[in-house]
């Protein structure tokens, strides 16, 4: 053993101490490898930085561009929305069928932005329907990483492997090429989990605090000119939104029996909703509601927020508008002795202009109860208390006179963007497609088809450059960017060709499942501590020096770390999505290393069988 290879090995155990116990964020550790190799003279200052411009960081970097484009643009909520139907199914049945899309879902879109979604479509079914998400979360994370695991731009794991293989053996993985043998690993975990799913927890409360699922309740007025007039109130989009709740329609002073769905909307009747901050923007972007604001930009303060459909030119002024205006919304929390207490969001109005516009408020107790969601005035509703949230709509000039306001707490600042139309939507949907097609028949590789989907997205506007670099988890890419030179280093030193030979003398005699078996293991094992892409990078190069040695072919050993890197589900520290759920406080470490543990070992099994099965 030479000092460059000792080099490379204490460089190797720091990396995996400091991933371990989590001493410095993802991205501070990758600069530290760089700073390491680059001092110790193993990888050249070229070498160093060359993980920025590898073709599967590249390709990561656009594949998240398109799952934030997809997620902005409401794509990924969509094709969800029909989980509603679920509500009437035994709890297992809709654990597995939430499952099943989500890992269908998961194998073209990033696993954590299908997981993110997801923990929000559960957060509504826990509230609507009762469907407690201590039964599905878990099996979404872990469906999402199987899901991923079924085509090469399924996760960041498949396409780094993938590089490695290129590079190493100048073959190829094909874009389905391990889609059955991931569909297989996937229906396995789904039948254990169906044994098992009695041991996850019930119910843990409400999930929406995390996660902005907080509901604002405003007042509308129909205006004659709205697309609603003359349409029963129960083929309305009020009713067909599942996010938004119809709480009174008041008209000339008198309350309209809501339980009956063919009453007819008329011009000047007032509506109270309570829904999302989300469906809030949506409606203001599709145009059901503006702002009605006089040419003086004084508020009016006798009228409501009308319901009117504001025209293509309208809403062209409008955006031209906001784009000089650089509106933003602010939530406020009312603290005690604040004026607002006791107003109305009519009274607000007067108050707040021209500094704001309150949009909406969120009351501090939920209603739950539909009998006195009827029975109580607009007035009651929308009365300020202390521990209410207000909506407002305001200018970055104006954030600091209610930043250092002593009765008021800003909780959170939201760009006043409009949100996309159903056209951006469905746009999104199909350069998505366009983009897998493209790499799946083998138009072009996955990078250039996943550029080029990006460039789409951009050109069309689907998504903001402002909010990709927002969104974007650059720690991921930094990882990636710091990992790979000491893959790299491996090499330069010999690293990889001694841990062969060592493995080899071991191996000696044995048979290739044994062989094969013992590295899904230790891949397994070597994820639980430190992350999927990290231990992908170590370990690919490891097991092609395997089958180069036994002369075997090298196919089933690069799908068996590709695979082993992946499906580390016993802990919650090796796959971000893991790590995402169990820090909600659902979980315990032992729902992970009970059940994670039993389709780890099955998965090991079945996995080593089904490799060893190509060598024949």
């Amino acid at each position: 053993m030479t000092i460059e290879i000792i080099g490379v090995f204490i460089i190797i155990a720091a990396v995996i101490f400091l991933f371990a116990f989590e001493i410095f964020p993802m991205d501070k550790i990758s600069f530290c490898i760089i700073a390491a190799l680059l001092l110790t003279g193993l990888v050249s200052p070229e070498e160093a930085v060359s993980g920025f411009s590898n073709k599967a960081v590249i390709t990561i970097l656009c594949l998240m561009i398109l799952a934030i484009g997809l997620e902005e643009n409401g794509a990924i909520s969509y094709l969800a929305k029909g989980l509603k139907i679920l509500k009437n199914w035994p709890i297992v049945l809709a654990m597995l069928a939430i499952m099943l899309i989500a890992g269908s879902i998961s194998a073209f879109v990033s696993s954590t932005a299908v997981v993110i979604v997801f923990i929000k479509i559960v957060a509504e079914l826990r509230e609507k329907y009762q469907l407690p998400p201590g039964k599905l979360l878990l099996p979404i994370s872990f469906a999402s990483i199987l899901g991923g695991s079924c085509t090469l731009m399924g996760t960041s794991t498949n396409l780094l492997v993938n590089n490695i293989a290129a590079r190493y053996t100048g073959e190829k993985l094909g874009f389905f090429e391990f889609s059955l043998m991931g569909v297989i690993f996937l229906g396995i975990s789904m039948g254990i989990i169906a044994v098992f799913y009695r041991f996850l927890p019930k119910d843990t409360g409400e999930l929406s605090d995390n996660y902005d699922l907080n509901r604002y309740l405003l007042t509308l007025t129909v205006e004659a000119d709205s697309p609603l007039v003359g349409k029963p109130i129960g083929e309305s989009f009020m009713f067909k939104e599942t996010d938004i709740t119809v709480l009174r329609l008041t008209r000339n002073g008198y309350d309209q029996n809501l339980l009956n769905h063919e009453l007819l909307i008329q011009p000047k009747d007032i509506i109270l909703l309570h829904c999302s901050l989300e469906n809030l923007q949506k409606m203001r972007g599709e145009g059901y509601f503006e702002i009605d604001v006089e040419k003086n930009d004084r508020f009016q303060s006798t009228k409501n927020t009308q319901i009117k459909k504001v025209s293509d030119s309208d809403k062209k002024s409008e955006e031209v508008k906001q784009s000089k205006d650089e509106n933003l919304l602010l939530e406020l929390l009312l603290l005690p002795g604040s004026k607002f207490l006791g107003r109305n969001l009519t009274e607000l109005k007067t108050m707040l202009i021209p500094r704001a516009i309150p949009l909406a408020v969120n009351k501090r107790k939920k209603l739950r109860i539909l009998k006195n969601r009827l029975h109580q005035s607009n007035h009651e509703f929308t009365q300020l208390h202390v521990g209410d949230r207000l909506l407002i709509q305001t200018k970055p000039e104006y954030v600091s006179n209610f930043e250092n306001s002593n009765n008021l707490a800003v909780l959170n600042q939201f760009e006043g963007r409009t949100p996309a139309t159903p056209f951006k939507r469905n746009l999104s949907i199909i350069i998505l497609v366009a983009t897998i097609a493209m790499a799946a028949t083998g138009v072009f590789e996955v990078m250039t088809s996943v550029i080029t989907g990006t460039l789409a997205m951009l050109l069309f506007k689907c998504v903001e450059l402002n909010r990709i670099y927002e969104k974007i988890n650059w720690q991921i890419i930094f990882l990636l960017a710091g990992m790979i030179p000491l893959g790299i280093a491996m090499s330069n030193a010999k690293a990889d060709t001694w841990i062969t030979e060592e493995l080899l003398s071991l191996m000696a005699g044995q048979q290739p499942p044994f062989i094969i078996g013992l590295l899904f293991l230790t891949t397994m094992l070597f994820s639980s501590v430190v992350s999927n892409n990290a231990t992908a990078i170590i370990m690919a190069p490891i097991g092609i020096s395997l089958a180069s040695g036994l002369s075997l072919d090298p196919k089933p050993f690069i799908l068996c770390v590709m695979f082993a890197s992946n499906f580390s589900f016993f802990t919650p520290l090796g796959y971000q999505t893991n790590a995402l759920i169990y820090s909600m406080g659902i979980y315990k470490f032992k729902h992970f290393l009970v059940i994670g543990g039993v389709i780890s070992l099955v998965l090991w099994g079945v996995g080593t069988l089904l490799l060893s099965a190509m060598l024949n």
